[in-house]
């Protein structure tokens, strides 16, 4: 199929044509029809899969009909929420690119910066409106945002939105939009919450389900390196020197995490920043510029600030902490080894995150390779502090000396940096 077939206005094919898109992605494919159609839509696909120009696309065909070339009055008529700045000014950008041959006008708001010139352009008035919920809300209850006109709602990463807490801040937008509104949600992955938000407030929806989770990308090379946790640091500056590895995304479990990474890798000379929700949205957008520039050659991310990282080109991706759900393992490394390129991702196992890798291995159903020829290993078979019985019982008279750190092993568990 060619973008040709699916009937878009010429100026939206001219448009895709300058981006040098030829062929739809599958989930373009499946959806920009039922988009067209008026559908709602659930969409079940992660950030790499295409499924920006899945909506925007459509969106865009359907407004250039109805605002024409003329200068009439704008109100919104499309609005696309989405959890994270970098997310939404990505959506943004695609909106322009798209729309460039079109009367279309689309503005980008989110919280952290100064609200005045996002007020301004919303008086002038917009066709299309992105935007992070808190901000939305906010200007909304100030009386500068007008729903009344809305066609379509997107819900785009709700998975991320429900893990981030903004649940309720979307069914308060969603509140706010006319009832005969069109609905996308999209979503990586479908828990019970994103599915009972879905059935509130999506009618009869047709669903698209592209890449399942289970799968990693044909094109990545998975390593897996069993590690004592203390000995982590030393293993990725060991990785990142001995093999040479440039432009790598490291993923870690807390922000806490990430920084003390960073501070370990810059102790010893290499060029590290982190990227995650404490960071300003100035701070945030640096960061991620400088290692889009090869600026820093090492990038540390929490899953949610990792949302918003859209980069081809990735060659590595390091697991330095286990996700405890298998599924985040599958998106983590599918930044890598996209547009046909190949791609490596390395993870680290410490003993606490062993039953973490059973259930990736369940779920990826993938052999992946176990490299044991570093200096900080431990092996799969191995006990872990749990299972491990008391030693040197008899010492101290008789006293258990490991008694008291095995009792509060649970408690060191929960405790990551």
């Amino acid at each position: 199929m060619q973008f040709e077939d699916l009937s878009l206005s010429n100026n939206i094919q001219r448009a895709v044509a300058d981006m040098g898109y030829t062929s739809p992605t599958p989930i373009q494919q499946q959806a920009i029809p039922i988009v067209l159609d008026g559908r709602d839509l659930i969409g079940c696909a992660q950030t790499g899969t295409g499924k920006t120009a899945a909506f925007a696309i459509p969106i865009i065909h359907h407004l250039h009909r109805l605002v024409g070339s003329g200068s009439k009055l704008k109100h919104i008529r499309a609005l696309v929420v989405t959890p994270t700045r970098e997310l939404a000014v990505q959506i943004g950008q695609n909106f322009d690119d798209y729309a460039k041959y079109t009367n279309i006008r689309q503005l980008t708001i989110f919280g952290g910066v100064s609200q005045i010139p996002q007020v301004e352009q919303l008086r002038k008035g917009i066709d299309v409106l992105i935007a992070t919920p808190g901000r939305l809300l906010d200007l909304h209850k100030q009386g500068f945002i007008n729903l009344d006109h809305l066609h379509s709602l997107v819900l785009d990463e709700a998975d991320q939105m429900l893990d981030m807490g903004f649940i309720n801040d979307v069914k308060k937008i969603v509140k706010l939009t006319p009832n005969n509104r069109q609905t996308l949600l999209f979503s990586a992955t479908m828990p019970i919450a994103i599915r009972e938000l879905a059935e509130m407030f999506l009618k009869d929806p047709a669903t698209v389900s592209v890449t399942p989770v289970s799968s990693t990308a044909e094109k990545v090379n998975q390593k897996i390196y069993f590690v004592d946790k203390t000995e982590k640091r030393n293993l990725l500056y060991h990785l990142i020197r001995n093999e040479n590895l440039h432009d790598v995304l490291v993923f870690s479990r807390t922000k806490h995490g990430a920084d003390n990474v960073v501070k370990a890798l810059r102790k010893r000379g290499v060029a590290a920043e982190a990227i995650h929700g404490d960071k300003s949205q100035s701070a945030r957008q640096r960061v991620l510029d400088a290692f889009k520039n090869k600026e820093v050659g090492v990038l540390v991310a929490t899953d949610i600030a990792a949302r918003g990282i859209d980069i081809d080109q990735l060659p590595y991706v390091i697991n330095f902490d286990l996700p405890n759900i298998p599924e985040t393992y599958v998106h983590r490394i599918g930044r890598t080894g996209r547009a046909g390129n190949a791609g490596e991702a390395i993870s680290f196992c410490s003993k606490d995150e062993h039953g973490y890798w059973k259930d990736i291995q369940k779920l990826i159903k993938v052999d992946v390779q176990v490299i044991s020829d570093h200096p900080w290993p431990w092996h799969e078979g191995e006990p872990t502090a749990e299972e491990k019985p008391a030693a040197n019982s008899n010492r101290s008279g008789g006293r258990h000396k490991n008694s008291r750190k095995s009792a509060g092993s649970k408690q060191n568990k929960k405790r990551w940096y």
